[in-house]
This record gives C-alpha cells, structure tokens and sequence, in this order.
C-alpha cells in the first residue's frame, strides 16, 4: 500500500505531461451531452454550409421527387390529381418535410372552411370541393398544448390541441386538423423541452459536428494553398537592423522589388551574405483525409456518398448500385411508415373533395424512386413473355387469365405503357372460352358429317 501511495503522490509532473485526469486526456472515457442548438443557428447553418443544406434537403426531396400513383378508374384519377394540383399538395408536402427536417417539425393545415377549428376533423362530412386550402406551419408557429397523458385516447403521447402564434387572435387548432411531420424523433417525449416540446428536433443536431468537421477541413485545406510555396530570405544582422527608424521601410520597398524582378525576369538579386530558399507543402495526403470527413458526414446524414456529394463511386468495377438501392430503400421505408399514416387523414378529404364521395377500391402506391434503363427493360419484358408462354404450354391455367395476367405485369414494370387502355379500345381481351367452344361445336359437327357419309347402307355416285 506504501509503495501505491507514493506513486500517487509523486505522480504529478507525469499527469500534467500526459495530460491524464484533465478534459484533454485522449484516454478518458467519452460522456455525451445534451447538444442545445436554437433556431437562429441552425438556420445559419443551413444557410451558410452547403453540406448542411444537402443534409436536410436531400431526403425531403427524394420522397417527394416521384410522389404516387393513384389506383382507380381513369376519370376518378385525373379527378383527384387535379385537386392535388389545385391545393399545391406536392410543392407544399416537400416544403414541409424540408421545414420538419430542418426545425424538428412542421405541418400541412387542412382548411375547410369551419368557424371552429378546435372542433375535430371529420373526413366523412367533407363534400365536393370541401378542402379550400393548405398551409404550411413549422413548430416555431404552431405551439404545441398539453400532452395526453391517458393511455386509452387514441392521441396519447401527443399534444391535445395546437394554438398558432403570432396570429392577430390565439388560434386552436385541432390535431387532426394538421398532417404532422417530424424532424428526428425524441426517444422519450418527456425528455423534450422548450418549442420542441410535442415535436421532434432537427435532424442536423445529430450530424452537425461531422458537419463543423467537414467544413472546417476544407476550410483549412484552402488556406493552406496560399502556403503551398513560402520564400524564405535570411538577412544578416536582420534584428539589429530593425532599431533604424527608415530600416523597415527601405526593406520592404528593396525586397518588394526583388520579388518583382523574380516574378518578370526570372532573376532574384541578393546580397552575397544573403541566403534565398523556398519552401513548398505537399498536398498528397490531403484529399484523402477530406475524402475521409466526407465519408464521416454522409454516415451521419445516411445518405451516400453518391448522392449526397453527387461524386462516382470509388474503387475498381464500383457502380454505387447497392448504396442507392439501399438508400432508396430507406426512402421507400420513410414513405409508407411515416408519411402514409401523416397524411391518411388528408388522402381521405381530398378524395371526397375530388369526387364527392369515398369509393373503397380508391387507393395509391407509391412510385419507386430505381429506374431501371432501357435494356434492362427490355430483358425484362422478354422474361415476363416467355414465362407467359410456357404457362400457356403446360394448358393448366386458363388463357384468359393468363392475358389478363401478362396485360398488367407489363404495365406495371412500364414494359407497355397504355396497354390496358389499348385493349380497351380494341373491345377487350378476346373470349376464349366461346372461341374454345365454338371450336369444339365446328370439330363436332365435323366428325358428324363424316359419320354419316360412311355409314352403312349408303351409295356414292362414282
């Protein structure tokens, strides 16, 4: 025990060398805080840095870029997107998500007309036309109330109502009223204070030391290029010197002469006892490094490198595929787990908006963000048609059927586009089972007729 505690005390001069025990020990176990970021400086730097911007922007854009395909009768669908296109819903979707990435949340306001917007929403009291407008509110203007705490109301865990600030007169806005859209979800809403109360937070607090990282680098990276070559000059007597009041001037006046001379006629002049060398820095590394932080910000932003820094995919036969495939998947995922359920209620009053009434078999897909090019179309079209083909050879399954079937694949990987309404045109499908039958009715008569010219009893004529 003597020994530990002459260790302990005799330690010092090691520990402030090493610096162990103080905040710059390389050692000491990481603790994370809680990052605090307001408004103001996550609008600067969504302003100010590009990356920042790509960050929140990016993915916003990409859910919204190809938007759904709805599925019904023709004119039930030129219906309803005319009131989409009529209520801005595409623009103002994306401008949301953006807001909601950005601020940590935002909403569409569903307006109709009501005196009273405290009073719930309900879908099926809205008639043609009943959807007059929408609006874009972020969490810095609809403050969120009290949170349900019940457990048996269906809005447990949100807020009760919303009031807009800043209004004329304090607004109440029901919650189904708005189509909600969240940033980065609070893990535990109890945990959540101040405007982010009722909301998420901003998807940059996350990502925003790779962000400071990155643009820090590069910024460091650019002033070392006006470093790249540094003339060094060695002066005899140089601090001795400077005691003459007109020495310095007449320096600067000399040697700003002689970097003219080198830089025109490729010739420096010096004193004898003067010595001249250039240093240069090498910049070899340094792209890699800066490849490296990029790399850091596009993990922390989930988005690939591909498409976050619009860059080829490095390395030998590298495509970047698998990284949007993946990524678009993630997308995809985003669309019907988060922005599906958001916005259920909207879909609801737009399409008795549109049409006047709710048709059950009205519903939409979301279109896929991969498009596959013309060859692999191609190829593909040529599978779908010789497995068709060897269906039909094995005669198990009904022609029919296996039209109607092929008819729809191949419009649904855009193999034929139009081609249900092409059929439709040209009088439908054909009936093969009055074609089968009929056949069958013209063999029969046929074997009759032969029938009965062999037949016992009877004479032909010769």
């Amino acid at each position: 025990m003597g020994a530990v505690s002459t260790a302990s005390v005799t330690d010092g001069l090691q520990s402030f060398v090493s610096g162990l025990g103080t905040s710059r020990d390389k050692a000491a176990t990481t603790f994370y805080g809680v990052p605090m970021w307001t408004d103001d400086q996550l609008v600067n730097a969504y302003r100010s840095s590009w990356i920042a911007r790509k960050i929140v922007d990016v993915p916003a854009l990409d859910s919204c870029r190809r938007w759904r395909s709805w599925q019904a009768e023709q004119d039930q669908i030129e219906a309803i997107e005319a009131e989409e296109k009529r209520l801005g819903l595409k623009a103002k979707t994306l401008e949301a998500r953006i807001k909601a990435r950005l601020f940590g949340g935002a909403a569409l306001l569903i307006g109709t007309g009501d005196a009273n917007p405290a009073e719930p929403l309900d879908p099926a009291r809205i008639g043609k036309d009943g959807i007059k407008y929408l609006t874009v509110l972020t969490r810095r203007q609809l403050a969120a109330g009290d949170i349900e705490t019940d457990p048996l109301s269906p809005l447990y865990g949100q807020p009760k109502f919303y009031q807009v600030s800043g209004a004329a007169a304090q607004v109440t806005i029901h919650p189904s009223r708005l189509v909600r859209f969240i940033g980065a979800p609070h893990p535990d809403e109890d945990l959540a204070v101040g405007a982010n109360k009722g909301w998420g937070e901003s998807v940059l607090v996350a990502a925003m030391e790779a962000v400071k990282q990155v643009d820090g680098s590069a910024a460091n990276v650019a002033s070392l290029i006006f470093e790249a070559s540094v003339d060094v000059i060695r002066i005899p007597d140089f601090m001795a010197s400077l005691a003459s009041p007109d020495y310095e001037a007449r320096l600067l006046k000399r040697f700003g002469l002689a970097m003219t001379a080198k830089g025109i006629n490729r010739a420096l002049i010096l004193d004898k006892e003067e010595e001249f060398e250039k240093k240069t820095v090498s910049f070899a590394t340094l792209p890699d490094v800066m490849d490296r932080f990029m790399q850091l910000a596009s993990g922390a932003a989930d988005i690939p490198a591909t498409r976050l820094l619009g860059q080829s995919p490095a390395g030998m036969s590298a495509t970047g595929e698998s990284d949007l495939r993946n990524y678009y998947d993630r997308i995809s995922a985003g669309q019907e787990l988060e922005m599906t359920p958001a916005m259920e209620p909207l879909d609801e009053c737009i399409i008795r908006s549109a049409l006047g009434a709710r048709p059950q078999e009205v519903h939409f897909i979301w279109s896929s963000l991969w498009q596959i090019s013309d060859i692999d179309r191609s190829k593909i079209g040529e599978s779908i048609a010789n497995t068709i083909s060897k269906l039909e050879s094995t005669g198990l399954y009904p022609q029919e059927a296996l039209a109607k079937a092929g008819a729809n694949t191949l419009v649904e990987h855009s193999i034929l586009p139009g081609l249900e309404e092409a059929i439709e045109e040209a009088g439908g499908l054909p009936d093969y089972d009055a074609e089968l039958q009929a056949e069958q009715e013209s063999e029969m008569e046929r074997l009759a007729a032969q029938g009965q010219q062999g037949a016992p009893g009877t004479s032909r004529e010769v």
